[in-house]
């Protein structure tokens, strides 16, 4: 089973979210901005995209600028500070099984089909 980590107000998640629409895949839909993650949960879903923490990191965000922009953080305290503030993870993250993607083209997906 597919599942999508999505922000509805997020114009890139709806895009992704319609993506698996239009190819008829089945999928759960997480609302990680409602449902939240644990850091475990989190750190296993960065490990499935093979990324560092700071690779999902929405870099433009105010939060971002203000409070993290030029200091050094070890991928532990990255995703502490992700669980913390998840408005600053890219989205929307899609995983199958031990693959994930963040899926910035939509098409992104196809790696996991």
């Amino acid at each position: 089973m597919i599942k999508i980590y999505h922000n509805p107000r997020c114009s890139k998640s709806r895009a992704g979210l319609k993506y698996l629409q239009e190819k008829g895949v089945e999928f759960e839909c997480v609302e990680y901005l409602k449902d939240g993650f644990n850091e475990a949960e989190l750190a296993e879903l960065i490990c499935k995209t093979g990324l560092k923490p700071f690779d999902l990191i929405r870099t433009h965000e105010k939060d971002y600028k203000e409070n993290y922009k030029g200091k050094e953080f070890t991928d532990e305290e990255w995703i502490k500070i992700m669980v913390e503030n998840p408005r600053l993870i890219h989205r929307p993250i899609v995983v199958k099984e031990q693959k994930a993607v963040w899926a910035q083209p939509p098409e992104k997906v196809e790696e996991l089909l």
